[in-house]
């Protein structure tokens, strides 16, 4: 993890050798992060995004999920990406997201918990949980809310990729550039802008965004414990092994 303030952007990079991948500390270390930025006084906007030229985010450890023994410890492992996605609604500033790479599961929740994504072409996106005996239930409600309830649905049933063009069409990503050299150019001038704009217009806009999300800590918590649950089962202990390998 990686976080540094310069010239009104807070800039947060996240890392795993397993594709960006999210284990539990790295989660708890990005909502903590986060919440950071929002009360950096140096800080207008923050952006975030991941290391190498791979996936942006593989979402959850294949290796953690396996490790899990009782609900208990399921629900501790899935309130990192519930407290992840409250500390990104709930951040005071506007976050703007970066997105080199394909997106599988909590990445895809990360992008939708952004205010702003900008994406390069080949930032293909899905929600792999069903498949392995899960459900996209805690970063359900944010992907919802940005590309609404047909396309979530679709998402969630249909565990296979899609192409950036689909993602920037219902409104996942707000650009999506040819190249690297493009994605880079483009959150350069997003931030840019962004980074000499009213603060307290900024803020005001950040809370009509996420208007009606104000009982999601509960919400999510609830969702944590049924994912949890869901982990323990033999089911989902089988079909995580198989694709984990």
């Amino acid at each position: 993890m990686d976080a540094e303030t310069a010239d009104g952007v807070a800039t947060i990079t996240f890392s795993h050798p397993k594709s960006n991948s999210l284990p539990g500390v790295t989660l708890a270390e990005l909502a903590h992060t986060v919440t950071a930025a929002g009360k950096d006084s140096e800080a207008r906007v923050v952006l975030l995004r991941s290391e190498g030229s791979g996936a942006f985010c593989a979402g959850a450890s294949f290796a953690e999920l396996q490790a899990i023994t009782d609900a208990d410890a399921g629900k501790k492992f899935f309130m990192g990406f519930a407290n992840l996605i409250i500390a990104m609604i709930r951040c005071p500033k506007l976050i703007v997201t970066r997105v080199h790479g394909k997106a599988v599961g909590g990445g895809v929740g990360i992008i939708a918990a952004s205010d702003y994504a900008v994406a390069a072409d080949g930032a293909s996106v899905k929600l792999s949980e069903l498949a392995v005996g899960l459900g996209p239930f805690i970063i359900g409600p944010c992907i919802e809310k940005k590309i609404g309830l047909g396309a979530f649905s679709a998402m969630a049933i249909d565990a296979d990729w899609r192409d950036a063009a689909w993602a920037e069409r219902h409104g996942l990503y707000a650009e999506v550039h040819a190249d690297i050299a493009g994605l880079d150019a483009a959150v350069a001038k997003r931030a840019g802008m962004l980074k000499t704009s009213n603060p307290e217009a900024m803020a005001q806009l950040k809370s009509v965004l996420w208007e009606g999300t104000e009982k999601w800590a509960e919400l999510l918590e609830s969702r944590a414990r049924m994912s949890g649950t869901l982990a323990t089962s033999e089911f989902t202990s089988r079909a995580v092994g198989r694709a984990s390998k």
